[in-house]
C-alpha cells in the first residue's frame, strides 16, 4: 500500500506531498487540480510500462506540463504587496514524482536534455530515478541510485555499478530490472504494473459492452468494459459469486444479471422486477450499463496493489451513489481506492466510511494545495539531489 505521494512542477501541482490511506478520495471544486493529481498519477505508473516520455509528449511535452509560475512565490507576493512575477532561478528545471510505500519508496526526477546534435530536442531525459526502503529517502536507506546513465546498487555496505550506459529517455524499470542484478527494480515495477485506472468506461449505443463478444477467462475488466460479459462469468467462475448477486441487490432490488454464450460469444441479461422478459445490455439505460461496469471491476478475482476510480459517479443517479459507496468501501478491504469525484452524494457516503481518507483541494495563486495542511501535516519527504 502507498502511504506518501509526493509531486513538484507538474502543472498546478507546484509542491505537493499527500498521505495515503486504504481508502483515498479527493474532491474539490472544478479547476482546483483534481485531474492533474490524477494525470500525475498515470503519468508515475508509466514509468514501469517504459512510457513516460511518450506520455508527456502526449501532454504536450515537458514545457506544456512544468508549472508555469514563478520558481518560489515569496510572502510578499502572497500577501499582494508586489505582483506575481519571475525571480532568478536558483535550482535546474525539474519535474518530480514520487511515492512510498510499505516496501519501497521511489521516485523519478525529468528534466531538460543537453544541446545536441538530436532531432529529439523535445524529449526530456530522466536525469536521477532512485529507490529505498522505508517511508522517506535518507542516504543510509537508499537502495538503488541512478545518476543519469548509470545505476548502481547498494551491496551491503558498499555499491555495485550495474549499468553505465542507460537511454536518458527510459526508465530503469525497463532496462535493469533483473532478478539476480536488481531486485528491488523489478519488484517494484511489477506492482506498479499492477495498478489500474478506469476513467473511460464507454456507455453510449456504440459501446462494446452493449454487444456480445468473444470471451475468454477475464480476470481483470478491461479499461473500456468491452469484456464486460466475460468478466462477470470469470467472477462466478472463480471469484466471489454472493458478493456479485448481493452488489446487483443492493442497487437493482429484485433484479439478477445473467451471462449468455452463443458460439463462444458472451453477452449480459438483466431480470428486472415486473419485466416479462430480460434486456440486453444493448436495451440497458446508460446509467444501468455503467454500474454494471463498476460491480465487475471492483469484484475482479485478481485484486490489484492499487485501483484508481476517476468520477465514477458519470452518468449514475444519485440514488445510486450510496451503493456505489459501500462498493467501493468493500473493494477497499481488498486493494487500496483513490476515487477522484465531485459528487456531494458519493463524497458524504465515503467520507462515512471510518478509514477514508479525505484530500480536499483548492487553488491558491494557481497552484494546488491540499485545504487545511499545514507545513507540520505535511509526510516526511526528501527528492533526491542531481
Amino acid at each position: 500500500m502507498l502511504s506518501t505521494l509526493a509531486i513538484a512542477n507538474y502543472r498546478s501541482l507546484r509542491s505537493l506531498t499527500l498521505p495515503l490511506g486504504r481508502l483515498n478520495l479527493v474532491t474539490g471544486a472544478n479547476g482546483s487540480g483534481k485531474s492533474n493529481l490524477y494525470r500525475a498519477l498515470r503519468l508515475l505508473a508509466e514509468t514501469a510500462n517504459g512510457g513516460v516520455v511518450n506520455a508527456l509528449a502526449r501532454e504536450g511535452g515537458l514545457s506544456s506540463t512544468l508549472w508555469a509560475g514563478p520558481e518560489k512565490i515569496t510572502r510578499r507576493m502572497q500577501t499582494g504587496e508586489i505582483p506575481i512575477q519571475g525571480t532568478p532561478r536558483q535550482e535546474p528545471v525539474a519535474l518530480k514524482l514520487g511515492f512510498s510505500g510499505e516496501d519501497f519508496g521511489y521516485a523519478i526526477d525529468l528534466g531538460f536534455p543537453a544541446p545536441s546534435l538530436s532531432a529529439f530536442t523535445l524529449d526530456p531525459e530522466i536525469k536521477r530515478e532512485a529507490i529505498w526502503a522505508g517511508p522517506f529517502l535518507r542516504s543510509s536507506n537508499l537502495l538503488v541510485d541512478r545518476r543519469g546513465s548509470m545505476v548502481r546498487v547498494r551491496d551491503g555496505r558498499s555499491w555495485r555499478v550495474v549499468a553505465e550506459h542507460l537511454s536518458a529517455f527510459e526508465s530503469m524499470f525497463t532496462q535493469i530490472a533483473d532478478p539476480e542484478r536488481a531486485p528491488e527494480v523489478m519488484a517494484l515495477r511489477e506492482s506498479i504494473r499492477g495498478w489500474r485506472f478506469y476513467d473511460h468506461f464507454r456507455s453510449d449505443m456504440d459501446a462494446p459492452a452493449r454487444w456480445s463478444q468473444l470471451g475468454t477467462r477475464t480476470p481483470v475488466l478491461s479499461h473500456d468494459g468491452r469484456d464486460l460479459a466475460a468478466a462477470w462469468q470469470t467472477i462466478r467462475e472463480i471469484g466471489d459469486v454472493q458478493a456479485l448477486d448481493e452488489a446487483v441487490e443492493d442497487a437493482f432490488p429484485g433484479a439478477s444479471v445473467s451471462v449468455t454464450n452463443s458460439d463462444d460469444r458472451f453477452g449480459l441479461m438483466f431480470r428486472q422486477h415486473g419485466l416479462l422478459r430480460p434486456l440486453s445490455s444493448a436495451e440497458l439505460s446508460d446509467g444501468t450499463l455503467r454500474y454494471l461496469l463498476w460491480i465487475a471491476a471492483l469484484h475482479t478475482p485478481r485484486p490489484p496493489p492499487l485501483m484508481v476510480l476517476n468520477e465514477p459517479e458519470t452518468s449514475l443517479h444519485p440514488d445510486l451513489l450510496p451503493a456505489l459507496a459501500r462498493l467501493i468501501e468493500k473493494a477497499s478491504k481488498r486493494s487500496q481506492i483513490w476515487v477522484v469525484s465531485h459528487a456531494p452524494r458519493l463524497i458524504a457516503a465515503l467520507e462515512n466510511v471510518s478509514d477514508c481518507n479525505t484530500v480536499a483541494l483548492e487553488k491558491d495563486l494557481s497552484q494546488t494545495r491540499i485545504i487545511g495542511q499545514g507545513q507540520l501535516d505535511e509526510p516526511a519527504w526528501y527528492w533526491p539531489e542531481r
